[in-house]
């Protein structure tokens, strides 16, 4: 039966199948007879031979068992490499600015006022926010707060709670004034971290310099240009059509003269409540000049006068360039990183200035509040510091 099955089958019998083409009929061990092309290819494709090919399984099957043994570290991993991947690739394939830094304020109108920086227009703006928030927590006062009236009660119990550890029974005394200063400060240093603020702007030309150089020599003063080449002029012309970036905003902390205003305005409140609390004689301890005392004791009360004293106004320049410099470090950071390593990365360094900017205004008012208070302590009666607790 098997036998006239095969024999009826044209495939298996070509010599039953009468319209067969002779020349397209191959035996099987024809067909693994490789064509030339085939031998070309293969000769020509580099062969793995059975140790890479063991070694690539086995690094293979590997890495497959550590991504289920643990998955998120798997993924972490991945994800570290593809931004690095990315940043590289950002880096060599895009064109970055270049870091704008300018230790002052630059005036935004060119032929304004020298005064109207763009540190003084984002204070006002700081101010419209202080003020509208103000507005917006005690427009609809409730016993039971909510919302943005439950996050300022929340940070006055704070602040107040703070003060009178500090300052006793003087606290309400001192409680708008630290609590202002604290939300102004923390406002400005957040301020900086807001995107665009510092990157967008206009061009200015560039100041043209008051003299030029040329081969070791002096080749411009006062504007003239003094025997110079033709090179020396289309130098100076092509400096003086160099343009530089004036940002619109600039956090107001990380400009020295608003911190420096802050500090005088402190400090002089000091001085104001000291002198509300002990009179007159409260600058008797800056009297340096005529100290209180008999022989030795009358030089050693002049000099801690006259450091009591260099202490005041040293309070006045730490006050100034901790908040500026620590704001100012920060922002230069933040653009070195983000054109140097642009992808992502500079989210760590972001994170780091959130906080820093908290902390500075924290320490800021924690050191107006016990400045406050220790302006009241009378000098001459110690028994007078218990009154105050």
């Amino acid at each position: 039966m098997q036998n006239n099955m095969q024999n009826t089958n044209p495939d298996a019998n070509p010599d039953a199948n009468p319209d067969a083409n002779p020349d397209d009929v191959r035996t099987d061990a024809q067909n693994d007879v490789p064509t030339e092309f085939q031998r070309d290819l293969q000769r020509d494709i580099p062969q793995k031979t059975e140790s890479e090919r063991t070694f690539l399984q086995r690094q293979n099957a590997r890495v497959a068992d550590y991504a289920r043994a643990d998955p998120r570290r798997a993924f972490y991993i991945v994800a570290a490499v593809v931004l690095i991947l990315l940043n590289i690739i950002i880096k060599f394939t895009m064109e970055l600015p270049q870091p704008h830094v300018s230790l002052a304020g630059e005036p935004l109108m060119l032929n304004g006022p020298s005064w109207f920086t763009n540190s003084f227009l984002t204070t006002i703006i700081v101010d419209i926010i202080l003020l509208a928030l103000a507005f917006g927590a005690t427009r609809n006062l409730r016993l039971v707060p909510s919302g943005l009236q439950n996050v300022f009660e929340a940070l006055m119990e704070f602040v107040q709670n703070l003060a009178e550890g500090v300052a006793g029974k003087n606290a309400d005394k001192y409680f708008a004034w630290v609590t202002t200063l604290f939300l102004f400060i923390i406002i400005s240093n957040y301020s900086g971290l807001i995107p665009l603020v510092g990157s967008l702007g206009f061009y200015h030309p560039a100041e043209a310099e008051h003299a030029t150089t040329l081969d070791g020599q002096l080749a411009m003063a006062n504007g003239e240009l003094l025997l110079v080449s033709a090179e020396a002029r289309e130098t100076q012309a092509a400096e003086a059509e160099h343009e530089k970036l004036v940002p619109l905003f600039r956090a107001p902390s990380a400009d020295l003269s608003t911190t420096f205003a802050l500090a005088l305005a402190t400090m002089f409140m000091v001085q104001y409540h000291g002198f509300s609390s002990l009179g007159g004689k409260y600058f008797k301890k800056f009297a340096f000049w005529s100290p209180s005392g008999q022989g030795f004791m009358k030089g050693i009360n002049g000099f801690v006068s006259f450091l009591e004293l260099i202490s005041e106004i040293s309070r006045i320049l730490t006050f100034s360039f901790r908040l500026f410099g620590n704001i100012f470090a920060g922002e230069v950071v933040l653009a070195v990183i983000s054109f140097l390593v642009p992808f992502l990365i500079p989210v760590v360094f972001y994170g780091l200035e959130v906080m820093v900017g908290a902390i500075q205004a924290f320490v800021f008012m924690m050191l107006a509040l016990v400045f406050f208070n220790m302006a009241t302590i009378s000098h001459d009666h110690p028994e007078g510091q218990e009154a105050h607790h």
